[in-house]
Parts: C-alpha cells; sequence; structure tokens
C-alpha cells in the first residue's frame, strides 16, 4: 500500500479505534444487550452464543431471583468491559504511513495520563515511538527521568524572554522532523478546565511547518488524536474546578505526584483512543496560499482544521451522556426517568451516525446503571433508595463535575443549538425582532468561534442544513424564506432540545463579562487580572441571585474567552469615542441571545411537563 493510499483509507471514515492496555486503562467495548454487537471480538461473540455460558447465566440468575435476560445482558457488558480491540484495518494504514511520513499525533488534553494512554497503544501496534513534547513543569524526580527515558522532552511554558532557548528549541523539533522521526504533543497546550476541547497553540506547530518548509523532508502528516474518559481521577478533577474558580494552579510535585497516584487506585473505567482524519501539512498549506499567496495565518488556520478534526473523532460516552440528562433536568430521576432522559439524544446521535463510545447502547438499562453506578462511585452522583424506586441525582457542588463530563460530548451538540436558535429568530420576526436563519447562524458561530471549532463557512452551511433536514426534512435549503410559524411549529415538535443545555454557560459567561465592560469606564486604562476578579466577585452574586442559570459560569476559563472576543472586536482598549457605545451594543447582543436560549428552555420544560 502506497502512503496516498494509506492516507486515502483513513478518508472512508474518520473514526478508528485504538486498544490500548496501559496504565489502569483500557479502550473497551461496553455492550448494551445480550446479543454480540457488529465490533465485538470474535471471543467475546462466541462466548456469548457458546450454551455453555448461556447454562451458567441462567444458574446464576435462579440463585439471584432476577430474569435471566437481565444477568445475561450485564455479564455481556462485563465482557465487553474485558475486552480490548484493534481496527486492523486502520492500523495498517498508519502503519505505513509510518514508514514513509514523520507522524505528528496532535491529541486532545483531559488529563496527566493522555499521553501515557496513547504511546502503548502505539508501540503495540507496531508504529515507531514518537517523542513527546510536554511541559517542564513535569520535569521532577522521579517522574521526569522516567518520561526522558520514554522519549519526553520537557519544554518550558514560558520562552519569550529566552531566544537562544527558542533558537534550540526550533532547531531540535527541525531535526526531529528531518529525522522522520514521529512526534506527540496537546495542541491545547494545556489540560481543558471545561471538559470541552480548548483553543489551540500554535508555538510547536509553527516549528514544525518551518522545518518540513526549510528542508527537503518527507510530507508529515498530522494526525488528530481524540482521548476520552469514562471518568478522571477525583484529585485531577478538583483541581480542574478549582482553576476554573480562579484559584490557580497548583505547582506539579513530589507531593502532588504522591496525590495523584493515591487517586488511580480507585476504578475509573476506560479510555477511548480515536484517530481523526489525517492531515498533509505541505500539502495543506499550498492550497492555503494558493487561495492567498500573503496567508500570514496558515499555521492557525491549520491548528483550527485540526481542533475540528479532534472534535470530528470523539464519541459520546455513556457518562456524558447520563450527566447531559441529569443537568436537564436539575432534580433527581429514577431509572425510568433518566432512560426517557437520555432516549432522545440517543436517537439523535443514531441519526447523526454519530458513534457512542465502545459500541455501548444508551437505551439500555445496564448501560445506563453502570454509568449511574460509577457516577455515585465517584462522589458526583448521589442516590437514594430509601422510597419506592431509587433517584439519583448531582450530588452538592458537583454541578461543574457533572459539566465537564458533559461537555466532553458537547462539540455533537453545537450546530444543533445554533440551528434551534436561529429557528427562534425566524419565529420573532412576527414582532418585527426576528432575522433570516442563515444570518442568525452566522452571527452565531462568530460569536462563539473563540470557544468552538467550527467548519469553514461552505462546510458550516452543509452541517446547518442537515440539522435542518433532521427537525423538518421538507424545511428546504438553508437561508430559503421560512415563515414564523413554521419555525414556531418546528420548535414546539423537536426533540431534544439543547441549546440551554449547549449554550446557555457559556452565553452567562459572557455576558457577565459583557455587563462589566459596559459597566466600566472605558477611559481609563484596562487591567485584565483585577477585571477577572472583579468577574468572578459579580458572577457569584449573579448565580446567588440565580440570574445566571448556574454555578458553572462563574469560570474564569469562560470569562478569559469572552475577554479574546471581547478584544478581537476592538473592545478593550480603543481611542474610539465610541467604545462605550459598542461596549453596551456587546452586551445588549448576548442579553438578546440569553433570551432566545431561555425560549428553547421554556419549550422543552413544557414538553417534559405538560
Amino acid at each position: 500500500m502506497s502512503g496516498t493510499h494509506a492516507l486515502d483509507h483513513f478518508g472512508e471514515g474518520v473514526r478508528h479505534r485504538i486498544g490500548a492496555r496501559g496504565l489502569m486503562h483500557r479502550v473497551g467495548l461496553l455492550g448494551a444487550s445480550a446479543e454480540p454487537l457488529p465490533s465485538d471480538s470474535a471471543e467475546i461473540a462466541h462466548l456469548l452464543g457458546a450454551p455453555a455460558f448461556q447454562s451458567q447465566v441462567r444458574d446464576l440468575a435462579g440463585r439471584l431471583g432476577r430474569p435471566e435476560e437481565d444477568v445475561l445482558a450485564e455479564a455481556a457488558g462485563d465482557l465487553r468491559e474485558m475486552s480490548a480491540t484493534h481496527n486492523e484495518a486502520a492500523l495498517a494504514g498508519l502503519r505505513e504511513l509510518d514508514r514513509r511520513h514523520p507522524l505528528i499525533f496532535l491529541i486532545s488534553h483531559r488529563s496527566y495520563l493522555d499521553e501515557w494512554v496513547l504511546l502503548p497503544a502505539l508501540l503495540s501496534s507496531g508504529i515507531a515511538p514518537p517523542y513527546g513534547l510536554a511541559g517542564a513543569n513535569l520535569n521532577f524526580f522521579p517522574l521526569g527521568t522516567v518520561a526522558r527515558r520514554t522519549g519526553v522532552v520537557h519544554i518550558r511554558r514560558s520562552t519569550s524572554g529566552a531566544p537562544v532557548y527558542r533558537l534550540a528549541l526550533r532547531a531540535y523539533i527541525g531535526q526531529l522532523v528531518a529525522n522522520r522521526a514521529n512526534l506527540v504533543w496537546s495542541i491545547e497546550g494545556g489540560r481543558s478546565r471545561t471538559g470541552k476541547l480548548r483553543p489551540p497553540r500554535f508555538g510547536l506547530l509553527r516549528y514544525v511547518v518551518d522545518a518540513v518548509e526549510a528542508a527537503d523532508v518527507p510530507e508529515a502528516l498530522v494526525v488528530p488524536v481524540s482521548i476520552v474518559y469514562d471518568q478522571l481521577p477525583a484529585h485531577e478533577v478538583s483541581l480542574m474546578i478549582s482553576e476554573a474558580r480562579g484559584l490557580g494552579k497548583q505547582p506539579e510535585n513530589v507531593r502532588w505526584l504522591l496525590g495523584y497516584a493515591r487517586g488511580l487506585h480507585d476504578r475509573l473505567g476506560r479510555v477511548y483512543v480515536d484517530l481523526g482524519q489525517p492531515l498533509r501539512l505541505r500539502e495543506r498549506l499550498a492550497e492555503l496560499r494558493v487561495d492567498d499567496p500573503a496567508e500570514t495565518h496558515a499555521v492557525e488556520r491549520i491548528a483550527l482544521e485540526v481542533s475540528h478534526r479532534i472534535n470530528q473523532a470523539t464519541p459520546v460516552t455513556p457518562t456524558a451522556a447520563v450527566c447531559v440528562a441529569l443537568l436537564a433536568a436539575d432534580r433527581a430521576l429514577t431509572m425510568s426517568e433518566v432512560l426517557a432522559t437520555v432516549a432522545p439524544l440517543a436517537d439523535y446521535l443514531r441519526r447523526r451516525g454519530w458513534p457512542v463510545a465502545g459500541a455501548a447502547n444508551l437505551n439500555d438499562r445496564s448501560t445506563v446503571r453502570r454509568a449511574l453506578q460509577e457516577l455515585v462511585a465517584s462522589g458526583v452522583l448521589t442516590c437514594y433508595s430509601g422510597g419506592p424506586e431509587t433517584v439519583w441525582g448531582i450530588g452538592a457542588d458537583q454541578h461543574l463535575v457533572a459539566a465537564v463530563y458533559r461537555n466532553s460530548a458537547i462539540h455533537v451538540l453545537v450546530v444543533r443549538a445554533i440551528a434551534e436558535l436561529a429557528l427562534v429568530a425566524v419565529a420573532r420576526r412576527k414582532d418585527g425582532s426576528g432575522r433570516n436563519a442563515w444570518d442568525e447562524a452566522l452571527r452565531l458561530r462568530d460569536l462563539l468561534k473563540f470557544d468552538f471549532f467550527f467548519a469553514r463557512r461552505r462546510e458550516f452551511a452543509i452541517e446547518l442544513r442537515a440539522e435542518l433536514a433532521l427537525i423538518d426534512p421538507d424545511g428546504g435549503e438553508v437561508g430559503a424564506e421560512v415563515s414564523p410559524d413554521d419555525a414556531q411549529r418546528w420548535l414546539e415538535r423537536l426533540r431534544p432540545h439543547v441549546a440551554h443545555l449547549v449554550l446557555r454557560p457559556f452565553l452567562d459567561a459572557y455576558s457577565v463579562v459583557a455587563e462589566q465592560l459596559a459597566a466600566a469606564d472605558a477611559s481609563e486604562e484596562f487591567g485584565e487580572q483585577e477585571f477577572l476578579a472583579g468577574c468572578l466577585r459579580v458572577g457569584r452574586q449573579w448565580a446567588l441571585q440565580r440570574r445566571l442559570a448556574s454555578e458553572e459560569s462563574v469560570s474564569a476559563e469562560m470569562f478569559r474567552t469572552a475577554l479574546k472576543l471581547a478584544r478581537y472586536r476592538g473592545l478593550i482598549e480603543s481611542d474610539d469615542p465610541t467604545l462605550g457605545k459598542r461596549r453596551r451594543a456587546f452586551a445588549d447582543e448576548l442579553r438578546e441571545a440569553r433570551r432566545h436560549v431561555a425560549e428553547i428552555a421554556g419549550i422543552a420544560s413544557r414538553q417534559t411537563h405538560p
């Protein structure tokens, strides 16, 4: 197979799962019914159909006093949890590419475990071990010593005042690329504090681009890699939440390592490693410069494309689906209520053709029960069995943690949420305040582009058409005239509604920043740290007053992103005498978007509690 054909093979589907057995994690297959799934290993399929095993299940069900089908379904889930799988076709293509090209694995970063999970998977698949580029904050004994001996290169976090260091780093990376060495690092630069993919960092990718363009080296292939977990270590989650609250990042040291290691004794479930569509670096650079010979943001555009491909390769975990359901309800639910709340999401994923991690069936009781039990064990959920039915709810002060898990799936629902709000804008044309659906969708895409990764405008239009077709198959082309009555009718009948679950926390956080900017004296010097501290104080007050939907929006991470948007729009520092007026317009824009989200929440509530 040639290198070109191997890359073409990836084009047949962006999601290829690597089976990995590293640390305490496995890439496994969590099943929902006793019937073998298409992705079951031969061993699992044979065992589920074996008369001897079925007889053992029957005997156990009798001793437990449980229905045989329930015990068989639970056993099937357990077997799939124990199994691992390799997509040999995908891995064969990757091995072929590895012989001819340097592979640049750009990974999502949700845990300190990420690179330790990926490396064993690549090694066991016969792919040359990559050099891992990691922060120098982890270069302490004994972790740093072990890491260096497994190919980890520790890099200083800040090099702005070290020109000699930057020169050496650029030369070293260039030499690795010239030698066709494989590289791996997090495109986000740091761990996600919200559960979703963070904006990319460009520095290391720029060094690789320079090396590819400056030397006669083979084409480098960028391989997007998605890594998601059933659950993260509790110690790590607590740090993420405190950092989101603006408490600062705790230094990594031996004491930190011991505390982290203790948290790994608990069972955390599985990790899912998926490969996205590879990107030919030199070829993509040439394409960008054909479109615009003076292209000065090629690296940034490539990084955004890679981030989008990572999201496209990321499956939805049962943990994320359960957290979507419980955050939507914001009250304790019975098992039947959880299943009823998850069902519209499961149906939507099926119609989208979006994979569920481990090929799980989100409509299956045993799959959902397992996710609930694991979240109870980690303290995210509470379980009360004192009444006629057992109920599960989000624990005290655990909404942010549940949101972290929910947000690992948020990328699947963003375009759907935008479609819903576009329909609200059309429906409001009755009173003269609404807009065209396509114009509204583009406005929201621009408003949210620092938090989410969108396809290029042409592909975004295709995605939006697909969403509206799911809502109403006869809806026609995006941008075509849709009547306010039709828009309202579609809004009332569609399920699930997701705009309030997906976008409200971010729009609420943006609104805090926008209102504080509007209230500030535009002529005074802007101090970012002081401003963010003020936003945190105001956000906590608004959360207590229920002016925010939840405390999830009181996040330094979200506030910083809102500031990026404001800075991009020239709303931070400017000699423009209309700065104050433009800041007020920004706050009003967000206030309107929040009103539209509230309308979606109201419709969803009426459907749930008619």
